[in-house]
Order: C-alpha cells, then sequence, then structure tokens
C-alpha cells in the first residue's frame, strides 16, 4: 500500500468518525400499541382591544411546535396542525408539554401537565394566552 492510499484510507476513517459524533439523534419515545395523546391547542385572544361580535376571540394554535418531556429529559415533540390539532405515540406515564421555542415575557403557552395511561390514548383541549389585551 503506498502513502496516498493510506491517506486516503485515514482520511475516509476520520470524515466517518466525525459524521457519526456530530451526527444528533432525534429524540424518540417507544410507546404502546394505541397509547399515546392527542388533542386540541386553541389560542386567544387572537386580536387586541375589546371583543367584538362580529370577530371570534379564539383561534387553533396552527403550526405550532411543542415539546415532551418526561422527568424535565425531552423524550419527543409534534406540532399542530393547520386547526391546531396534534396526535403523538407517548409510552404511559406523567409528561410535561410545553412549546419548543420560547415566547418572551407575555402569553402562556404551556407547561401542560398529563397522565398517559397504558392502552389508552389520553385527549385534550389545552388554550394557551397570547397575553394581547
Amino acid at each position: 500500500m503506498n502513502y496516498r492510499q493510506f491517506f486516503a484510507i485515514i482520511l475516509l476513517l476520520m470524515a466517518t468518525f466525525a459524521c457519526l459524533v456530530l451526527a444528533e439523534p432525534q429524540p424518540t419515545a417507544t410507546a404502546e400499541t394505541g397509547t399515546g395523546l392527542e388533542g386540541t391547542i386553541s389560542v386567544n385572544p387572537v386580536h387586541g382591544g375589546p371583543e367584538r361580535l362580529d370577530r371570534p376571540n379564539s383561534g387553533p394554535l396552527a403550526n405550532t411546535d411543542f415539546i415532551v418531556k418526561k422527568d424535565n429529559n425531552p423524550i419527543a415533540s409534534f406540532k399542530t396542525d393547520d386547526q391546531g390539532r396534534f396526535r403523538i405515540s407517548l409510552s404511559p406515564g406523567h409528561y410535561v408539554v410545553s412549546r419548543k421555542e420560547p415566547v418572551g415575557k407575555i402569553g402562556r403557552y404551556g407547561p401542560f401537565e398529563i397522565d398517559v395511561v397504558a392502552g389508552q390514548v389520553t385527549k385534550v383541549q389545552w388554550n394557551c394566552d397570547t397575553g394581547m389585551r
């Protein structure tokens, strides 16, 4: 084996090792079949100022990322759809769900605490506060 081949092999091994070290796996939750959490997240008020009869004061919290933690460790995440709905498979246990990105000083988007029971899909309806007045 000449010097160029040896150097190429070493370089390839180093690149492979770097890829393995830098790879960040997504957190996942191992769930039993039919066990998890589903629901809808809404937000209000959706506009500032006084409530008006011609406009709804609340609406779905659409396309928003949430993180699911168990024992303060992130184990899963989900994103609401256009109607604020979501569904996620989770193992039985106690979880805390909150918005993935911090929101600032106004508004409340969790945390929501929930217990998931084996063999059941726990259904929730959570309401968030934008802080607009």
